[in-house]
Order: structure tokens, then sequence, then C-alpha cells
């Protein structure tokens, strides 16, 4: 990036901030995220495995890089995440037909911890609907599949 002396004053990055999808979608992920993870505690997973499970029972068994490119996580990211899940025995990961194929399972151990997280999970999701509004939920449920359409040039 070129040197430059110029700086931005206050006022610019507030208008900035306040416009600016990228800001705006990760500070609303966050806090959702922390809703989330606040009633999934007594399951003793977090927000992020639980989605993972749920992306690996909808399409599992899955090739790792296929699961990557459903949940929009780089490879290293889904690497490191799967190894914890795997080491609580929640996954499987064995070399597919294909020498070079990693593909991820859920175990029954995995199916329980799903199930068990449900109700937990129900409880955010209701949460959130009745603080915002089951139908804006509904709505911008359907905005962010078209933003991530969007933002992929899809």
């Amino acid at each position: 990036m070129p040197s430059t002396d110029e700086t931005i004053d206050s006022a610019t990055c507030r208008r900035i901030s306040d416009a600016c999808a990228c800001f705006n979608l990760r500070k609303a992920a966050r806090a959702v995220t922390q809703l989330y993870d606040q009633a999934l505690r007594p399951t003793g997973l977090r927000s992020t495995q639980f989605t993972l499970l749920i992306a690996i029972q909808v399409h599992g068994p899955v090739p790792m890089t296929r699961l990557a490119d459903e949940v929009i996580i780089d490879r290293t990211t889904m690497t490191r995440n799967l190894a914890i899940l795997d080491k609580e025995g929640l996954v499987s990961i064995r070399q597919g037909d294909d020498q070079r194929v990693r593909e991820v399972s859920l175990t029954a151990r995995g199916r329980r911890a799903l199930a068990d997280a449900r109700p937990h999970w129900e409880q955010a999701q209701d949460m959130l609907s009745q603080r915002f509004g089951k139908g804006r939920l509904e709505r911008l449920l359907g905005d962010l599949t078209e933003t991530v359409d969007a933002a992929r040039g899809s």
C-alpha cells in the first residue's frame, strides 16, 4: 500500500463505518454468535461447532473441501475446527476413495450432541425471533442468502 501523509477525519470514518456492509455484518454476526453461544453453553458446544455439525449432518458424509465451500470457511480454519470435533469424538475424518480426499461424517456421539443441543439452539432462535420479529428475521435470512450470492458473484 502506498504511503500517504493524508488522514481521514473522525466524521468520515463514522460515515464509512455506518455504511460498510462488511463492518456491520461482522458486528451483527458477533452479537448473534454471543446469543447462541450463551444458549448452547450447557451443551459444551459453541455456535460455530453446532453449525458445523449441522452442515455435516446435512451433507455428510462429505469431502472436507466441499464442506468448507458449503459453509464458506477456508480449508485451514476448517481443518482446525474439525480437529477439535474429531478429538471430542463428534466427527469421523477418513480418507475417501480418492487418496487426496478426506471425508467427514458425524459419529453416533456427534448425532447425540446435535440432538442434545437442539433445544438450546431453539431457545436462542426463538429469543432472536421474538426480539427482532419473526417476519423481519425471515426476511433477513433471505436477504443474507442473497448477500452471500452477490458477494460470491453467483
